[in-house]
């Protein structure tokens, strides 16, 4: 117990410490929120979405799975784009992978995962898509950071066509796409893509043939 016991006293300290910053700090957020950001990421345990990005409560909407995926019938990643959309009108939506991802390099291994097999079978899609790139790189470690890129960028894709951020485009509301791999090694953000914002950047976003 004494790891959950100390959560609860780290949120003690926590909030105390944002009282005697500002008074009012729990009161003004309260009310509403009003993030700017929609952050797709991944439940690594070691990416602190909000930690590494300086983000204050209010401030940022987060949405986890494992490899950071965005599947077009997964109901729960969709609702939250729709409200962060449609509700709190985030100007950025960003999908943000990481090193030395244990989603991606299960992906790779050969033994059976059990219903997580089928929650990687994107990532092992877009593995044999780009497989010549992939066998062309010189380590696993490269071949790994390779695929984290491929991996968000194709993320980004998948979100740039569903209807939530066609019809907002559609609209003029402009939510611009960005794509990140956050290196766990040293807690910095590299930028795969970005300010996708029309459906003729996400079609640069194709591969070439």
């Amino acid at each position: 117990m004494k790891h959950y016991r100390k959560l609860i006293e780290n949120n003690a300290e926590w909030a105390r410490d944002m009282v005697a910053q500002d008074p009012d700090f729990f009161t003004k957020r309260e009310q509403v929120q009003t993030p700017h950001h929609l952050i797709i990421g991944c439940s690594d345990s070691r990416v602190p979405l909000e930690l590494m990005t300086g983000a204050m409560p209010g401030e940022m909407f987060v949405h986890r799975n494992i490899g950071n995926q965005v599947w077009e019938t997964d109901m729960n990643v969709l609702s939250v784009v729709q409200f962060a959309v449609d509700v709190l009108d985030v100007e950025h939506v960003i999908i943000c992978g990481h090193s030395n991802c244990g989603a991606l390099k299960s992906a790779f291994a050969d033994s059976a995962h059990g219903v997580l097999d089928h929650w990687l079978s994107d990532i092992r899609s877009t593995m044999r898509w780009n497989q010549h790139e992939l066998d062309g790189c010189t380590n696993g470690e490269t071949r790994l950071h390779r695929l984290s890129q491929l991996n968000v960028l194709q993320q980004v894709r998948i979100l740039s066509r569903t209807p939530i951020i066609l019809d907002a485009w559609k609209r003029g509301r402009r939510p611009m796409l960005h794509g990140w791999v956050y290196d766990i090694g040293s807690g910095l953000i590299e930028q795969v893509v970005q300010a996708v914002d029309s459906t003729e950047k996400a079609m640069e976003l194709l591969p070439k043939t």
